[in-house]
């Protein structure tokens, strides 16, 4: 059953339509990324997934006993969030705020989630240091245990990588791969079409050209080869496919 099905949808914002009659679901374990150009829409459809906006058309749906509550969010950061004041256990641990409501304590359960999730990204001895002292890899890490307390089941990324150095990169799709392979459903916002087909099971791509479907059908469909080799310069498709060796079955329906 899906855990989050959209249909036909159209967004956009004071009027100006972004995109119409976009259909698709996600299952549980699925890896999906959306992909596409600036300003086509990526941020807003996630933003309307996360019901921050209500969409112009359409209906987004929870299945599979998923609650609104039970999704998990990494955001880009802003300039003044990386400079908050604050420490990581603070941080991370404000990832229970929506289990806990009005509720002006964090139970024993929850401490104890947020520092199994610290633990679970490598976080654990940057408990007691100041966010804003961390590097950009360190804040991503404890913005993505943040996201872990509030979810078991589905995880929404806004480009996790952008702006970090090519090392920080590779750790942080490891962290995301694994987590997938863990359970956990993860719909990610990506610049990297390259990255997407590696490591998604799914791709969505919107824009001025519309696809949804497997990573594998992606990387042979007009659209994906097309907007790989404009990624990859004289880099065909078909190279592609064998060089990025990806970690889920083609196969996967």
């Amino acid at each position: 059953m899906a855990e989050l099905t959209c249909r036909d949808l159209t967004l956009g914002y004071e009027g100006n339509v972004l995109f119409e009659h976009l259909t698709f679901e996600v299952n549980q374990g699925d890896y999906l990324c959306i992909v596409g150009e600036n300003g086509s829409g990526k941020s807003t459809l996630m933003r309307t997934i996360l019901h921050l906006q209500p969409p112009m058309a359409g209906t987004i749906e929870l299945g599979d006993g998923l609650k609104p509550t039970e999704i998990g969010y990494l955001p880009q950061q802003t300039v003044v969030q990386r400079d908050f004041p604050a420490s990581v256990q603070e941080i991370v641990l404000s990832g229970c705020q929506g289990a806990a409501g009005r509720r002006p304590f964090y139970t024993k359960a929850e401490k104890q989630m947020a520092e199994d999730n610290m633990a679970r990204l490598g976080i654990s001895d940057l408990a007691r240091r100041c966010y804003r002292e961390l590097s950009g890899g360190q804040q991503q890490r404890v913005l993505l245990a943040r996201a872990l307390c509030a979810t078991r089941r589905l995880l929404l990324l806004d480009e996790p990588v952008s702006g970090l150095d090519p090392k920080v990169t590779g750790e942080m799709y490891g962290l995301i791969e694994q987590l997938n392979r863990d359970g956990i459903s993860i719909i990610m916002i990506s610049h990297d079409i390259s990255a997407s087909v590696k490591y998604a099971s799914h791709i969505l791509h919107i824009g001025a050209e519309t696809f949804f479907g497997t990573s594998h059908d992606y990387l042979h469909s007009p659209i994906g080869q097309k907007y790989l080799e404009l990624e990859g310069g004289e880099l065909h498709c078909s190279k592609h496919w064998h060089s990025i060796s990806p970690t889920h079955s083609s196969d996967t329906p």
